[in-house]
């Protein structure tokens, strides 16, 4: 059986040296550092899921997806507030580039949404195979969480 394949998006290197180290067995990995990097290996190669990074403060800022402009004038013109805002908000950027280009298998966002249950619910409820698994998660939940999604997927 071929190793499920996962598409890891984040800014650092954490969640990739984590899943190989201890979310290994049955999973192949690929890293893209940024929106469009991701995009470009989508149209490579097809995941069989994404492992999505909520946050991206470590991307240049003109690597960053989602207009700035447009994200200042919902922030009252306050520039520094719209990047704060791109970049705690960046997998969300990242999930509609990676939709618009045709993508719709599984994503996880690693992020916590326990304390904004709504706002996960408003999400998922607009795509249905998005989940999220927060980034203390262990290695048995993140594995779970994995074939799960990729299980409802096929």
């Amino acid at each position: 059986m071929n190793p499920i394949d996962v598409l890891v998006v984040e800014d650092g290197d954490e969640y990739l040296t984590n899943l190989t180290t201890f979310v290994a067995d049955g999973f192949s990995y690929r890293q893209a550092k940024s929106g469009s990097e991701a995009c470009r290996m989508l149209a490579e190669q097809t995941p069989n899921l994404v492992y999505l990074d909520m946050r991206f403060d470590r991307t240049p800022e003109d690597l960053l997806l989602g207009n700035l402009v447009q994200l200042a004038a919902r922030f009252n013109g306050d520039v520094g507030r719209a990047r704060r805002f791109q970049q705690d908000n960046q997998g969300l950027f990242v999930l509609r580039e990676l939709r618009d280009r045709g993508y719709h298998g599984p994503v996880i966002l690693s992020y916590d949404f326990g304390p904004e249950e709504r706002r996960f619910a408003a999400l998922s409820a607009r795509d249905p195979a998005l989940r999220y698994c927060p980034d203390y998660a262990d290695a048995a939940t993140i594995r779970a969480k994995i074939l799960e999604a990729v299980g409802a997927a096929r």
